[in-house]
C-alpha cells in the first residue's frame, strides 16, 4: 500500500482469496470444539465463555459511540469483533509448556466457545448495521434474511461435516486425504459465494461435526501445512488495501486497551460467578489477550458488508490490533498459565 507496488486491477481480482482464506481459518477453529471437553464443565464454562465474551463487547461499544462518537454501523461491528480469541495462540502456548489442570480444561473450553459467541454476535451486529445504515425500518426482512442464510451456512456446514467423514476411509492416502478435504472445502465456499454469505460459520460447524465423528486430527494438521501459502496471500492483499489516518490511530489503541480489560473482568466476574479457584479466576482473563485468525476473517467480511471509509477503517484497526495481542497474547498465556500453576519450571517434578 505505501509503495504502491501492486496494481489494483490485482487487488480487485483476487478478491475470491478472502473466502478461502476464512474457510481455512474457520474449518482449522473447529479443532477445538470438542463436544467431549465441554460436557466436562458444562454450563460453568458457557457462563464464563458469555460474560468475558460479551463485557468486552458491551465495554467497546460504549466507548466507541458514546465517548468517541462514532456511528452506529461501526461501533457495532467493531464491537462484536471484540468478543473473538485465537485459539491457535493458546494451545500452541499450552503445548510448549507442557500445561495440565483445571486452568488448562476452563481456558481450552473458553477458547473454543468464545469464537462461536463471535460468530454469532458478529451475524446479529452485521445485520443491524446493515439496517441502521439504510436509515429505514423497513429493511426488517434484510435482517431475517441476513441470519436465515447464516443458520442455513451452519446446517449446511454440518451436512458436510458428515459427508467429508464419509469420504475419508481409513484407506485413502495421504494426498488424497488432501485433494478431498480441499475440493470439499472449496465447493462449500462456492455455495456461500451464490448464496452471499461467509463460509465463516459453515466451516466452523464442518470442522466441528468432523472432529466429533472422527476424532481425527491429523487432517487439521496437513491442511495447517497447507495453508500459511494461502493464508499469506490474504494478509498482502488486506495490508494492500488498508488506509491509515491519525484519528484511526487513535481508536485502534483505544479498542486495544478497551478490549482487554472487558476479556480479563469479564472472565474474572464468570469464574467467580460459577465459583472457579482463584488461580482460575485471577489469570483467566490474561490468556483470552489473543485474537488473529477469526477477527481478522470477520473483519474482511465487515469491511465488504460496511464499504467505503468504515470498511477500509475496520480492517485496518483490527489487523493492526491483531499484530499486536499476537505479539503481546502468547506471553500473557504463557505468564498465565505459570502463575496459576498449570506447569513448572522445576527439574523434579517435570522429569521422572
Amino acid at each position: 500500500y505505501v509503495l504502491n507496488l501492486i496494481p489494483q486491477k490485482i487487488i480487485d481480482g483476487t478478491a475470491f482469496l478472502s473466502d478461502i482464506a476464512l474457510a481455512f481459518i474457520a474449518f482449522s477453529t473447529g479443532e477445538f470444539f470438542r463436544f467431549s471437553t465441554i460436557k466436562k464443565n458444562g454450563p460453568k464454562v458457557v457462563i464464563i465463555t458469555l460474560l468475558e465474551a460479551l463485557l468486552a463487547s458491551i465495554l467497546v461499544f460504549v466507548v466507541m459511540y458514546f465517548i468517541l462518537h462514532l456511528n452506529l454501523a461501526f461501533s457495532i461491528v467493531l464491537a462484536s469483533l471484540a468478543a473473538a480469541t485465537a485459539p491457535a495462540s493458546t494451545v500452541m502456548t499450552i503445548r510448549q509448556t507442557g500445561a495440565k489442570g483445571d486452568f488448562v480444561d476452563t481456558l481450552l473450553q473458553v477458547v473454543a466457545l468464545d469464537d462461536v459467541v463471535g460468530l454469532i454476535a458478529y451475524s446479529i451486529a452485521i445485520s443491524v448495521a446493515m439496517v441502521s445504515s439504510s436509515g429505514t425500518s423497513s429493511n426488517f426482512m434484510d435482517v431475517v434474511k441476513n441470519i436465515g442464510f447464516n443458520v442455513l451456512s451452519l446446517a449446511l456446514g454440518c451436512g458436510f461435516g458428515f459427508v467429508l467423514k464419509w469420504l475419508m476411509p481409513k484407506k485413502r492416502s495421504t494426498d488424497n486425504r488432501l485433494i478431498v478435504s480441499l475440493s470439499i472445502i472449496f465447493l462449500f465456499c462456492g455455495i456461500c459465494a451464490v448464496l452471499d454469505t461467509s463460509p465463516l460459520l459453515g466451516c466452523m460447524s464442518m470442522g466441528t461435526i468432523y472432529i466429533n465423528i472422527t476424532n481425527d486430527d491429523k487432517l487439521f494438521k496437513q491442511l495447517n501445512y497447507f495453508s500459511p501459502p494461502i493464508l499469506l496471500l490474504f494478509f498482502v492483499r488486506s495490508g494492500s488495501e488498508a488506509v491509515g489516518t491519525t484519528p484511526l490511530l487513535v481508536i485502534g489503541i483505544v479498542y486495544f486497551f478497551v478490549r482487554i480489560i472487558g476479556k480479563y473482568f469479564g472472565a474474572f466476574g464468570g469464574c467467580a460467578i460459577v465459583k472457579k479457584p482463584k488461580e482460575v479466576r485471577n489469570y483467566l482473563g490474561l490468556a483470552l489477550i489473543p485474537q488473529a485468525g477469526v477477527a481478522i476473517g470477520l473483519a474482511d467480511w465487515g469491511a465488504r458488508t460496511l464499504g467505503g471509509q468504515s470498511g477500509q477503517a475496520l480492517n485496518t484497526i483490527i489487523l493492526a490490533s491483531s499484530v499486536l495481542y499476537e505479539l503481546i497474547g502468547p506471553a500473557c498465556a504463557k505468564l498465565s498459565l505459570y502463575l496459576s500453576k498449570s506447569y513448572s519450571n522445576d527439574l523434579e517434578q517435570i522429569t521422572d
